[in-house]
Parts: C-alpha cells; sequence; structure tokens
C-alpha cells in the first residue's frame, strides 16, 4: 500500500490529472447520473481551493509589496490593467469576427413563451466601490477579492513604511517575518492539496458529464464549436504575444496546464487561484507581480467571458432571424468590455454579462435561457482561458519589467 501510495505522489502532476478526465469522462458515460454520488468529492476540492484564497492573495500580496519599490508597484499596476482593458477587448472582436464568418445560430428557431430571469447586474460603479471593504472580516467572509487586494496592499504598504522607519524598523522587521512564514507555511498547505486535485477533478468530469451528457452539445453544437474555435484564437494571440515578449512557450505551458485543466474542471477562475499563483511561483515570476495581478485577474479579466458574449450575440440575432450591423458589433464590442468589468466577482456572471449586452443591443432574453443548456460546456472553456490569459498577461509583463531593469543605468 505504501509502495503504491508513494508512486502515486511522484508522479507527474498532469499525468495523473489526464487520466482522472479521462477516467471521469467513462464514468459519467456508463453511469449518467448515478455518477452524482461522486459529487461530494468533487466538492471537497472546491472547498479546499477556496480555503486557501484568502491567506494566499493576503501574505502573497503582502509579501510582495515589501520585495517593491512603491514607484514600481504603481508602474506594473497600470501595466496589468492596460493589459486586461486592452485584451477583454480583443477577445470580444475576436468573437465577433469568427462568429459572423461560422455564423451559429442559423435556421433554429426560439421558444418566445419560455420566460427567464435575469440576475441583477451590480454596474462598474458599485464594483469599483467595493474595492474599499467596509469590514474586513466581511471582505475576508464573502470572498470579495478586490477587498481582500485592497486590504493586502494597505498593510503591505504600512509594514514597508515601519521597516524603513528609524523608530520602528525593528518592529517592523519582525511583523514582516511573521507574515513571510505564515505565507510559506500555506504554501506548504498548498503542497499537500495539490496531491488531492486528481481525485476531485475525477469527482467533477463523472458529475458533470453523468447529468449533462451528449445532449446539450448535440442540440447547440454549432454554437459550443464555435465559440471553442473562437477560443483558441485568443490562445493564439497569446502564444504570438508571449513569443514577441521573449516569453519561453514550452516552460510557460508546463507550468500553466495544471491551472488551465482545473479551470477547465472547476468553471471557476477565483477557485483556481491557489494553482495559479503555485504556477507562477513555478514559472519564477516576480512575486510582487503576481501577488496582485493574478487575483486581480481572476476577478476582473474574463476573456473567455468576453468571448462568449460575442459569440451568444451573433448566435442570438441569427436565431431570430436578424444578424447584427456593423454598428451593433461596436455596441457589443464597448458594452461587453464595460460589462465583463462590472460583474466581477458576481455568481452567475457570464449570465448576467450576456443578458446586460442582449438588453443593450436589443437582442430577446429568452436566447439567453436557451444558452443556460450549454453553461457547463461553455464555461469550461471560458474559465480555462480566463486564467490562461492572467497567467500569460503576467508573464510577459513580467518579462517586460526584467528588461527595463536591465536598461537602467547603475546608479555610481
Amino acid at each position: 500500500m505504501k509502495a503504491i501510495w508513494r508512486s502515486y505522489i511522484e508522479a507527474s502532476l498532469i499525468l495523473k490529472i489526464t487520466i482522472a478526465l479521462i477516467l471521469g469522462i467513462i464514468v459519467g458515460l456508463i453511469f449518467g447520473p448515478d455518477a452524482s454520488v461522486l459529487a461530494p468529492f468533487g466538492d471537497l476540492l472546491l472547498r479546499l481551493l477556496k480555503f486557501l484564497i484568502v491567506p494566499l492573495v493576503l501574505f502573497t500580496l503582502i509579501v510582495g509589496v515589501n520585495q517593491s519599490k512603491m514607484g514600481d508597484l504603481g508602474r506594473m499596476g497600470g501595466k496589468v490593467f492596460g493589459y486586461y482593458v486592452l485584451t477583454s477587448a480583443f477577445a470580444i472582436i475576436v468573437g465577433i469576427s469568427v462568429a459572423s464568418l461560422f455564423d451559429p445560430g442559423t435556421g433554429m428557431t426560439l421558444d418566445t413563451s419560455e420566460k427567464f430571469e435575469v440576475p441583477e447586474n451590480p454596474g462598474v460603479t458599485s464594483v469599483i466601490l467595493s474595492i474599499v471593504p467596509e469590514n474586513i472580516i466581511t471582505a475576508f467572509s464573502e470572498l470579495n477579492l478586490l477587498g481582500i487586494i485592497f486590504t493586502a496592499l494597505a498593510f503591505g504598504i504600512a509594514i514597508s513604511a515601519l521597516r524603513s522607519s528609524k523608530e520602528y524598523g525593528e518592529l517592523g522587521e519582525s511583523v514582516y517575518n511573521v507574515v513571510n512564514g505564515l505565507n510559506e507555511a500555506t504554501l506548504n498547505i498548498m503542497r499537500v492539496i495539490i496531491q488531492y486535485i486528481p481525485i476531485g477533478i475525477f469527482a467533477i468530469i463523472a458529475d458533470v458529464v453523468g447529468n449533462q451528457g451528449a445532449d446539450a452539445l448535440i442540440e447547440l453544437g454549432s454554437m459550443v464549436g464555435v465559440l471553442y474555435v473562437a477560443l483558441i484564437v485568443q490562445l493564439v494571440f497569446y502564444i504570438i504575444f508571449m513569443i514577441l515578449s521573449k516569453v519561453n512557450i514550452k516552460q510557460f505551458f508546463s507550468k500553466a496546464r495544471t491551472p488551465m485543466v482545473t479551470a477547465f474542471v472547476t468553471q471557476s477562475s477565483s477557485g483556481t487561484l491557489p494553482i495559479t499563483l503555485d504556477a507562477a511561483k513555478n514559472l519564477k515570476l516576480s512575486k510582487s507581480l503576481y501577488g496582485f495581478s493574478l487575483p486581480l485577474g481572476a476577478t476582473m479579466n474574463m476573456d473567455g467571458a468576453a468571448i462568449r458574449i460575442a459569440v451568444s450575440a451573433v448566435f442570438a440575432a441569427n436565431v431570430i432571424g436578424d444578424p447584427l450591423s456593423f454598428a451593433d458589433m461596436l455596441q457589443v464590442v464597448l458594452i461587453g468590455t464595460l460589462a465583463s468589468v462590472g460583474t466581477a466577482g458576481v455568481p452567475g456572471a457570464g449570465i448576467i454579462m450576456i443578458a446586460t449586452v442582449f438588453a443593450q443591443v436589443g437582442l430577446p432574453m429568452e436566447a439567453v435561457g436557451l444558452l443556460t443548456a450549454i453553461d457547463v460546456l461553455v464555461g469550461m472553456g471560458c474559465t480555462a482561458l480566463n486564467v490562461t490569459g492572467d497567467l500569460a498577461g503576467t508573464s510577459i509583463i513580467n518579462k517586460s519589467e526584467a528588461k527595463r531593469k536591465k536598461e537602467q543605468p547603475i546608479a555610481k
């Protein structure tokens, strides 16, 4: 038994995840809805990952802030935000272009008697205000990532100020050492949880395949197929951008594939965050950069969701026999980019974003209900791309920062 356990521990994580995926599909197809008996094991994985989000983000960011100058943090923050807005807009353009080329939904009819309740969109202003939490404990308990990032930055800067002061330098150093120790302890817990990931993924896939089956994929196959083509095009864009930035592509995907697969299965960017942070550490990226770029990306950067908005809009327009005009497409790009930020961190964010755009462009809400039938199949690919985009952007910015430091003249 010990030999089997040792072999499991020493085996490649991606090999274990691949086997788990295959076994999960087989079990789901064989047992159908009965495979849901395995669901608790999948729920346990999600709980373990979410359990680590707060300490990982908090301690990693505080430690990262104390390894950089304030000017460097501001510059990197500007680059991160600019990258996220740019790629979100580009993702919607990619989605519209690919969907317009293949015209999904043409020939389908819409059941207008079916009503769909759309969750309320909190809007951009509400999201911006949520950056500063009214209560730190509430921010942690409600997993308000923007609030947690703000808290970590505030305390990180305060500890950095203490360390650099003459009066409280020793105290500041002691506080920093405690936080750094807690950060290392969190990473040790992470290493243990990583060993459970294949088991959780097996359970989630078996449950999804058993309940979803191939029916939804066949019924709305054109929509799913076109969306995945658009996701691949966006992935190629990342690769080209990384090559131009001289990021090692082979090394990137060798480390990024675990969070990509985990995001694909769990459909949760924030839930995958501990794995994504671990991948950034293995890529040897700057802790002061990925400590805030990845949590921020898990909340605000949704390139996969942006593509989903675009393809869904073209699909709905084709279903009602009224293809989008050029002006409509521009509206989708502008509103979709804002919506992808304005619904950050909200449960059912994908549906809210689609409904927001549909309302502005004049597309039927009944189509939103139709699209929920393939929500799981679509959500998997979109979430995997979201996480890939976060890591790709962080790698690109990390490379530009390293280049900048090399080009800076050495002070005499």
